[in-house]
């Protein structure tokens, strides 16, 4: 569990198919591994179809709980602000 929980913290937000083939783990043994870490509130998992070349593609997508990644580098947009009058 902590080899998913450790490639989330620098990956963030993936699909349960993308953690198995990154962490070389049994697609099976992630979904059970998955929702231990839910369970335990360390994960939030929800169901997600994308579609891929037209045919749908169901997963679990996988965030962890709390986790606010850090900023990227580079400029950032300032905030418009309203005139005033």
């Amino acid at each position: 569990m902590q080899t998913i929980l450790k490639y989330m913290r620098a990956r963030g937000e993936q699909l349960d198919a993308e953690i198995a083939a990154a962490t070389r783990i049994p697609l099976e043994d992630v979904r059970i591994q998955l929702s231990e870490l839910s369970a335990r509130g360390d994960v939030i998992v929800c169901r997600s179809t994308r579609y891929i070349k037209g045919k749908p593609s169901e997963g679990l997508l996988c965030r962890i709980a709390g986790y606010i990644p850090t900023a990227s580098p580079g400029r950032k947009a300032k905030p418009k602000t309203q005139p005033e009058f």
